[in-house]
């Protein structure tokens, strides 16, 4: 029951099973989420989910990796989750009525995921099982989350 309860959340809710591009809709499903908890708790919720997701999401990597021997799957996307919720924590915290931030909260964590540049690629290739898949995601989010902060700050004080 405890596995099941692991893979589940590896998959992020089903959602990494979609196809194609399951770290993008897992993506997309966070961002839902991320608005509902928005809506209904709170900027901080957001936050909450982040920290909560990150340190359940290398429990949850680890559990999926044991049970079907795939390192860093596709469709785990627990990791997509959490770093976009790390990405999306100051729109909403400081310009949530603006769509646009939100939108480029999506954009930036995506290609920050998914292209890697420098200490993202370095975690993405040293780090290994649960910690590992986790640990890129955690940082593009960061990243994402301070180009948004700053991006915030300048244009609307």
């Amino acid at each position: 029951m405890i596995a099941k309860l692991g893979i589940f959340l590896a998959l992020g809710c089903g959602s990494g099973l979609l196809r194609p591009a399951p770290g993008t809709w897992g993506s997309l499903a966070a961002v839902a989420i991320a608005f509902a908890l928005f809506q209904w708790l709170g900027h901080w919720s957001i936050m909450i989910a982040a920290l909560t997701a990150s340190g359940l999401g290398i429990w949850a990597a680890n559990v999926y990796e044991r049970n079907t021997g795939k390192s860093d799957a596709g469709e785990v996307v627990i990791d997509e989750w959490a770093g976009q919720w790390f990405a999306l924590w100051p729109v909403a915290a400081l310009v949530p009525n603006m769509p646009a931030f939100w939108a480029a909260a999506f954009a930036l964590f995506r290609a920050f995921d998914i292209l890697k540049p420098g200490p993202i690629g370095h975690l993405d290739r040293t780090l290994k099982g649960g910690l590992g898949v986790m640990a890129d995601d955690i940082l593009a989010g960061l990243v994402s989350a301070a180009l948004l902060y700053g991006g915030i700050v300048v244009f609307y004080g």
